[in-house]
């Protein structure tokens, strides 16, 4: 090469080399700093030239490779592109000092600063990393030192025969020298350079002596001696490939980059000097040629050795990487390899796997995915095999089996793999355990079943509370009838009588299991209010009785109780539960030597206490301290769903008491329930609103006839009901029926006078709410005779109405003796009402 001409440009910063960053650098650099770094890469041009220009060969400025195109390459893609005049004045200086016409310099400048430029910008482009650690990275290397010394290769040549220097026949020769002199030189200079960092640690340092030492004497033995031609240099000149390739595999692209510099540099100062296996006598150029295909080979090998190493060492580790992960995930991880159509071997299974299985890593790879399956998953396992078929992703839970046949159902996600990108060639299944979430939906069916029943007993109480209220005041009115004849009645009568009397006992029971299922079944927000737990304690025995006798006996015992303040539903159901409780721990059989004891008393700590004690198998050690949890259970499926007892405790402790469990194996379990009593306690029994007119009718002697006619208006939308009170009533006082409310207010309106109102709750249209508030309105005189009568409760605006007023409530199916005994009271009432309002009349007179 012509090492005037040939002084390759800088080469502007090359995508990830830079990736911006020296743009933003130099862009954002002051004036001073941008001028001392363009003076820098001229001194290092100007440098890497007169290196160039002493390793020429003897009486010759033709050299094989320019170092400065490496430099000026470099240091753009290291400083920014903005520093290109840098290259340009230090290409223009370097052909002054060599004596060149005006011309040649000016297109030697040009091509240089092209060269560097256009190389920089290829390299940016497509975004080359600055560490060379892809083989792509290399290859695009060795592409823009190949362009961009076209750019040098063209022009400078071209200037030397324009200007005369250099005859037309030898512009080829020259060009070509040219052009490999270039190139060479961004292959040694550029990437030391680039990776001119500190560098890292290697463990085995010892080679970082031994092969610089082996190559040095290598590079003695066939560069230092005058051997041109010789068959044994040259192929001792083949050493010098392994010394690279253990760089390059031992020390990255930096150990690579580096070995090639110098054996570069060892082959063209000894080639230069006319030692070594490359010099050629008479033949300058050919030799050139041979020198530099050595030093390109050599470079290039190096690079692309070290960079595929350090792709297959990042993507070892990245495998690495993803199976640590896949072993550390908490889903289990299945990748099964296709071996043929349809046949599929397990290579792979994580720890979260085997640890859902039950089984060893060993006894899952090499085995068929399928064993996995539980055998009578038909369905899922045709839904596995279509997806296996035709080769396509699938979702489905599935169930697996452990070695001790247990199940366990898991949510698998099946995917294909193409490795190749056509053909499958992997599965990969992950499973995740919903074995719990499985349980969970079917527990909350059951809980949802049981909230259904106990929905639809509330409504088939209600319905039955009407036709059961007319029916029982009938057989009121008919006992009473047929119980005037008195003794002398003729057989046929009294007979009827006990008939009567036996209607009259079945429609009470009707009626207390109504009203339990109505405690039971509340629904909506509970309402509060002073509980008596002995009186809560009956209608839970009544609901459990007929279970329980073919099982145990029953015992009551009943002590004096605080009243709680709390819910009577919720109470009640607690109590209920743990009598369910109590009677399926007892199996059916022996009623005789087993009984169920509900005790109640006071705590010493004041509390209100009841004591649920049974005489079955009692509770293992073991399993006594988790009875509490949610979903713990040890009855069979189809027996409970292991809510029971956690929901009892949760209610137990909103009301601020405890419950706990006691049990001896094979001597029973006792559960014992402690509510703090409430802060004021009343003098009367405590019930629940609804319950008023009945506690009230219950004081009054229930055998009491009426001792003052009046004036009642009956209020009910049922018109059997209606007519049935009337008979009751209508021989002890002048009773008006209204089936709705408008026409009841319509006589109120019309100056009819009643002294007392029995008004329905909840009827269509105006409901009873409505009617006392139009009565208070209209004519506040009834207000406090209104009795309301109802068949359950259940809005939240009738609960909290009836919490702020005063009146009476009856529930249905009232009992005729407390409709007539509330009658009567309510009379009474009014009677001292207008007493009170005569003395006050008098006294102002």
């Amino acid at each position: 090469m012509f090492l005037r001409p040939c002084h390759p440009g800088p080469e502007a910063p090359g995508g990830v080399i830079i990736q911006g960053q020296q743009q933003a650098r130099a862009a954002s650099s002051f004036p001073v700093r941008g001028l001392a770094e363009g003076l820098a890469l001229v001194g290092m041009y100007l440098v890497a030239a007169r290196v160039g220009l002493l390793l020429a060969a003897e009486d010759s400025h033709i050299g094989p490779v320019w170092l400065s195109s490496g430099v000026a390459l470099g240091g753009l893609l290291l400083l920014g592109l903005s520093r290109w005049p840098a290259v340009f004045v230090g290409a223009a200086l370097v052909a002054l000092t060599l004596e060149m016409p005006s011309g040649v310099v000016l297109a030697i400048a040009v091509g240089s600063t092209l060269e560097a430029v256009v190389g920089a910008m290829l390299l940016r482009r497509v975004a080359c990393s600055r560490e060379l650690h892809r083989v792509r990275d290399v290859a695009w290397l060795g592409a823009a030192a190949g362009l961009g010394a076209l750019m040098a290769a063209a022009m400078g040549p071209l200037g030397l025969v324009v200007a005369g220097v250099l005859p037309l026949a030898q512009w080829w020769p020259g060009a070509w020298l040219w052009w490999m002199a270039d190139l060479l030189g961004v292959l040694l200079v550029t990437p030391p350079l680039l990776l001119l960092r500190r560098p890292r640690r290697v463990r085995a340092a010892w080679e970082m002596g031994v092969l610089p030492a082996a190559t040095v004497a290598v590079c003695v033995g066939v560069f230092a001696f005058p051997q041109p031609g010789s068959g044994s240099a040259h192929a001792l000149a083949f050493l010098l490939f392994p010394l690279s390739a253990w760089a390059a595999l031992r020390f990255g692209p930096r150990g690579a980059a580096l070995s090639s510099l110098f054996i570069a540099m060892a082959a063209i100062a000894g080639t230069a000097r006319g030692l070594g296996p490359f010099f050629t006598a008479g033949a300058l150029p050919q030799g050139l040629v041979v020198l530099q295909l050595f030093i390109g080979i050599t470079a290039l090998t190096g690079l692309l050795l070290a960079a595929a190493r350090a792709e297959r060492r990042q993507a070892v580790e990245v495998l690495e990487l993803l199976a640590t992960t896949v072993r550390a995930v908490h889903e289990g991880v299945l990748i099964c390899e296709v071996r043929e159509p349809g046949v599929l071997h397990t290579v792979f299974a994580n720890e979260a796997l085997c640890a859902l299985v039950g089984r060893r890593r060993e006894e899952l790879v090499g085995a068929p995915p399928g064993a996995l399956l539980a055998s009578g998953d038909s369905g899922e396992r045709l839904r596995l095999a279509e997806a296996l078929r035709e080769e396509r992703s699938l979702r489905a839970e599935v169930a697996l089996t452990r070695p001790d046949g247990t199940r366990v159902w898991s949510e698998m996600q099946l995917s294909p793999v193409r490795a190749d990108g056509e053909a499958v060639t992997h599965f990969v299944a992950t499973h995740r355990d919903v074995t719990a979430t499985k349980e969970l939906q079917a527990r909350l069916v059951a809980a949802e079943r049981v909230a259904a029943v106990g929905t639809l007993a509330a409504g088939v109480g209600h319905e039955i509370n009407n036709p059961l209220a007319y029916l029982a005041l009938n057989l009121e009115a008919a006992q009473r009838s047929l119980a005037a004849e008195g003794a002398e009645a003729p057989a046929r009568v009294r007979d009827a009588l006990g008939s009567v009397r036996g209607a009259q006992e079945g429609a009470e029971r009707i009626r207390l299991i109504v009203r339990d299922l109505q405690v039971f079944s509340r629904e909506g927000a509970p309402e509060r209010g002073l509980v008596d737990l002995n009186a809560l304690v009956p209608p839970a025995v009544r609901v459990v009785l007929h279970a329980l006798r073919p099982r145990a006996r029953l015992v009551e015992q009943f002590g004096p109780v605080p009243r709680v303040l709390g819910s009577e539903a919720r109470l009640g159901q607690v109590l209920l539960n743990l009598l369910v409780n109590a009677m399926q721990a007892i199996p059916e059989g022996d009623p005789a030597r087993n009984e169920v004891r509900v005790r109640t008393g006071t705590a010493p700590s004041g509390h209100a206490r009841v004591e649920v004690e049974d005489t079955g198998g009692g509770i293992p050690p073991d399993v006594l301290p988790r009875i509490f949890d949610p979903f713990f259970t040890t009855k069979g499926s189809g027996e409970g769903t292991g809510l029971g007892l956690a929901i009892c405790q949760q209610i137990i402790r909103t009301h601020g008491g405890e419950l706990h469990a006691h049990s001896v194996p094979g001597q029973g379990a006792t559960f014992t329930l402690l509510l703090p009593p409430a802060p004021v306690q009343s003098a009367g029994p405590s019930v629940s609103p609804l319950l008023r007119g009945n506690a009230r009718g219950a004081e009054a002697s229930p055998g009491a006839l009426p001792g003052r006619r009046g004036r009642v208006l009956i209020v009910d939308d049922e018109p059997r009901l209606a007519q049935s009170m009337r008979l009751l009533l209508e021989p002890y006082h002048d009773v008006v029926t209204a089936t709705g409310g408008e026409d009841a207010l319509a006589r109120v309106a019309g100056g009819e006078p009643f002294d007392v109102v029995l008004c329905d709750l909840q009827m269509p249209g105006m409901d009873g709410i409505a009617v006392y508030r139009r009565l208070v309105a209209e004519a506040p005189v009834l207000v406090s005779r209104v009795v309301f009568i109802s068949g359950g409760v259940s809005s939240p605006e009738a609960r909290a109405f009836m919490e702020t007023v005063s009146n009476p409530v009856l529930e249905k199916p009232v009992r005729p003796d407390v409709l007539l005994s509330t009658v009567e009271a309510t009379l009474a009432s009014v009677a001292r009402e207008e007493a009170r309002g005569a003395v006050g009349a008098t006294g102002l007179g």
